[in-house]
C-alpha cells in the first residue's frame, strides 16, 4: 500500500543495520569468504548476517531442542541454528551436495557443534518422509530447490509440535514474484507457496524483507 510504514535500504543503510545487530562472527566470516571464494555467484546461495542471527534468536526463544534444515550448503545457517539448541540438542540438515557440504562439515568442527548436528546427503523429501511422527520438530529451516517448498512445508508441518516454528528462505525472489513477465518454475512455485502461507488456518504467519524475503510460520 503507498501508505504503508516501511523504509527502503540502500548498501549505507543497509550496512548500519548490519553494524547495530550481534551479527559480528569472525568464523562466520571466515566461512563467508571461503565460500565465496571457492563457489563464485553460487556463493549468492549463503544467508544474509543479520538472518542468521534472527534464526539464533527465534531458535533460542522457543527453546527448540530438535531442528531440521532442508538445505545446508556450506553450513552457516546449521552453525547460526546448532549454537541456540541446548546440551543434548539435535540439527538434521538435508541437503545433496557432498562438495558443499564437505565445507559445512570443516566448520561445523571448528565451531564446537559438529555432535549435535546429523547430516543426510540424500533428496530432502525422502529423508523428511522417513523421520517418525512421535519426535517432534520445534524448529526448521527450509532453503532448498524451491519446487519442492510446499512439499517440504507439508512435511514438516505434520511433524512439529504446536507452537514450532518453520522458516522459510527467498520467499520475495529478488522481487520476481511481483513481475508478471517472470514465469520461471521455480517462481510460479514460490508464488503458490506465498499464496496458499497467506491462508493456511493451521499456522500463524508473517512475510518479512529479511535479505531475500523470509517467512516465519508458528505452528497452532
Amino acid at each position: 500500500m503507498a501508505d504503508g510504514k516501511f523504509i527502503k535500504l540502500d548498501a549505507k543503510l543497509y550496512d548500519y543495520v548490519v553494524a547495530h545487530g550481534h551479527n559480528g562472527d569472525a568464523l562466520l566470516q571466515e566461512l563467508a569468504a571461503e565460500t565465496a571464494r571457492k563457489l563464485g555467484r553460487i556463493s549468492m546461495m549463503q544467508i544474509a548476517p543479520e538472518q542468521g542471527t534472527l534464526m539464533n534468536l527465534l531458535a533460542r526463544a522457543i527453546g527448540a531442542r530438535f531442528a531440521v534444515e532442508v538445505g545446508t550448503f556450506t553450513g552457516y545457517s546449521a552453525i547460526c541454528v546448532a549454537r541456540a539448541l541446548p546440551p543434548g540438542g539435535r540439527l538434521l540438515c538435508c541437503d545433496v551436495s557432498e562438495e558443499w557440504t564437505s565445507i559445512a562439515r570443516r566448520y561445523w568442527e571448528r565451531a564446537g557443534v559438529a555432535d549435535r548436528i546429523t547430516l543426510k546427503i540424500a533428496p530432502a523429501i525422502e529423508t523428511l518422509q522417513a523421520l517418525p511422527m512421535g519426535d517432534p520438530i520445534d524448529f526448521a529451516f527450509i532453503d532448498a530447490d524451491k519446487t519442492n517448498y510446499r512439499a517440504y512445508y507439508e512435511e514438516v508441518l505434520k511433524r512439529m509440535r504446536a507452537g514450532g516454528l518453520i522458516l522459510i528462505d527467498n520467499v520475495l525472489w529478488s522481487g520476481a514474484v511481483i513481475d508478471p513477465k517472470i514465469q520461471t518454475e521455480d517462481t510460479r512455485a514460490i508464488r503458490a507457496l506465498n499464496d496458499f502461507l497467506a491462508t493456511d488456518d493451521r499456522v500463524d504467519m508473517v512475510m518479512l524483507p529479511v535479505s531475500d524475503g523470509l517467512t516465519i510460520c508458528r505452528k497452532r
